[in-house]
């Protein structure tokens, strides 16, 4: 019964450390910063495609969409269809180069 147990509860900490990091299995990162809580507005940060995807870059992108909910997309990353107007989301490609400012 103690072997059994063991290997169940082995079993299940494996099954869950998969689900820890999306950072080392390149899906999306969602961050969630303090902010207005309002719509976001991605036309005002387009002038930023083509920039290398950084923090301080994603910060500024967040401030000026006025999105709550910031997500780094990176390229060939599955997203939810849900759609969240106070969120934006920024694609960026393998060189980290941003290629897509959107809300939703």
């Amino acid at each position: 019964m103690t072997i059994v147990k063991l290997a169940l509860t082995g079993s299940l900490a494996a099954l869950t450390a998969g689900c820890m990091s999306p950072a080392q299995t390149g899906d999306a990162i969602v961050e969630r910063m303090p902010g207005d809580g309002g719509m976001c507005r991605a036309e005002s940060s387009q002038e930023l495609i083509g920039q290398r995807a950084t923090a301080e870059i994603g910060t500024r992108i967040r401030e000026q969409t006025g999105a709550e909910i910031f997500q780094w997309v990176p390229q060939g990353s599955a997203v939810t269809m849900d759609y969240r107007e106070n969120r934006v989301r920024v694609g960026y490609d393998r060189a980290m180069a941003i290629t897509t400012i959107a809300c939703g």
